[in-house]
């Protein structure tokens, strides 16, 4: 039986930001995660877990250009020491949080950069993150998007992740599988996610297209749940999608699950 994770960047949005922990708990959830925890302290977040009795299971590494169209700086060169600096933030509110897994988002490809300077930099950016989380038994986490949503971004497509995941060669790195981008990207979500099982460290969803709820799109969910249980997934499945309208009038798809 899937367990689910709210995502509080995407749900929840009636509300203000630390208003969505309570709505989360109100809503049956027990975990959540979210992109960034960045802009409010993280004793304050702290505390939002640990009134409304939730874990926290997952967030990213700090992106601070987000708003200016940056999706992550890994792989860029010459940009090494901030992210170095980047793993130590996202380090520390992890260990407040007690958040054990971290994602990192590749970026997108500089333009006229050598393709080997870039798979460089970003293999040595996610080793030196890896042992930097490992020291603290924390799982780290490569995404692979799709190139549709997002054009540019370095990183598409599952055999790229894993292909990658290889590259670094450590054993505290594996691979955040995103149904949503994977069924954007290639389809063949249940012979994919059976066979990479070993590879994976956190499942995200969504419906598709529009990125809304299980049931308002193609994807089977069902039978997929099916085949992440029979594979022997039992990590949290976080619920990464934007409310076709209301957040809770939207939340009845999970009935079936529970």
């Amino acid at each position: 039986m899937p367990k689910f994770s709210a995502n509080l960047t995407m749900l929840f949005t009636e509300v203000d930001f630390v208003e969505r922990f309570g709505k989360a708990a109100e809503n049956g959830f027990s975990a959540v995660e979210f992109m960034f925890p960045y802009g409010w302290p993280a004793e304050q977040l702290r505390g939002l877990l640990d009134a409304n009795n939730l874990e926290q299971v997952l967030f990213n590494l700090p992106v601070d250009e987000w708003a200016a169209g940056v999706r992550g700086i890994a792989c860029l060169p010459g940009r090494e020491q901030e992210f170095q600096e980047n793993v130590e933030r996202a380090l520390a509110y992890a260990t407040v949080l007690q958040c054990p897994r971290l994602n990192c988002l590749a970026g997108l490809t500089p333009a006229d950069a050598d393709p080997e300077a870039v798979l460089e930099t970003l293999v040595t950016n996610l080793r030196f993150a890896a042992d930097a989380l490992a020291e603290a038994n924390i799982t780290l986490l490569v995404e692979a998007l799709n190139s549709r949503d997002i054009p540019g971004f370095h990183l598409v497509g599952s055999q790229a992740a894993v292909k990658l995941i290889d590259a670094v060669d450590r054993d505290n790195v594996r691979f955040q599988y995103d149904i949503y981008h994977m069924q954007r990207m290639e389809g063949e979500l249940i012979n994919t996610v059976t066979s990479l099982m070993n590879r994976i460290g956190h499942i995200q969803l969504a419906d598709n297209p529009g990125r809304h709820e299980p049931g308002t799109g193609e994807i089977n969910f069902t039978n997929l749940f099916k085949a992440i249980d029979a594979a022997g997934y039992d990590g949290w499945i976080g619920c990464e999608y934007i409310p076709a309208e209301d957040t809770k009038a939207g939340l009845g798809w999970m009935s079936d699950y529970r």
